[in-house]
């Protein structure tokens, strides 16, 4: 099976069985999203969605985020991984948002990348969840489930590396709707230490499962 035959399943596959995908951080507006990104590395969606309520109720925007304090923004994030460095970084995200952008989030990759606490994975998630760009954030699902399935070669050994093959030979229309095929995918299926190989739907065209489970059984 070619590359660009594993990929027309992978997309007709979830096409049909997923045609609506997307991120499970709950938030209002773009500021939210961001902040609730940010809060998500390292970081499961469950814990920031616990956290993000009273975090939003004493900053409801931008603004109001940008003149707080770090300690009292510690003193709210404080169940979240990483909180001291997270803190620091909402607040310097909030300042640079207000000041250098009007309180405007903005959709380019290289813009949003400037404020503190935001990398290209952050980026990128903002750029496709908002904007519907043809961005691919690729965090750990999407980095295990594209090379498991077969999507991109097992010689991408960076984030970036994996990133580049997806975009390259799915659609760019599909590429914003793919991330979360792949993150929900490898969220409550393809799970790192037991995958459910035995309930997935696109086992006959996986590479990990012909090559190591389907091996093992016959």
């Amino acid at each position: 099976m070619t590359r660009q035959e594993r990929y027309k399943l992978f997309l007709d596959y979830f096409s049909s069985h997923m045609p609506t995908a997307e991120t499970e951080l709950h938030y209002n507006n773009p500021y939210e999203l961001l902040v609730a990104v940010i809060l998500s590395a390292q970081c499961t969606d469950k814990r920031v969605n616990l956290t993000t309520p009273a975090l939003f109720h004493r900053f409801p925007t931008a603004n109001e985020l940008a003149k707080g304090s770090v300690e009292e923004v510690f003193d709210l994030i404080r169940s979240i991984s990483y909180p001291n460095n997270k803190a620091k970084h909402l607040v310097g995200m909030a300042q640079m948002l207000v000041h250098d952008f009007k309180g405007v989030v903005p959709s380019d990759v290289d813009e949003l990348q400037k404020m503190p606490g935001v990398g290209r994975k952050t980026a990128n998630v903002i750029a496709s969840v908002i904007f519907h760009a043809p961005t691919m954030a690729v965090d750990t699902h999407v980095f295990r489930v594209s090379k498991r399935i077969g999507l991109v070669t097992q010689t991408a050994s960076t984030p970036l590396a994996v990133e580049k093959q997806l975009v390259k030979y799915i659609p760019e229309e599909q590429i914003h709707i793919a991330h979360h095929w792949l993150i929900l995918h490898g969220r409550y299926v393809c799970l790192a230490r037991t995958p459910k190989c035995e309930e997935c739907g696109i086992s006959d065209f996986c590479m990990y499962f012909q090559k190591s489970i389907k091996k093992k059984t016959a």
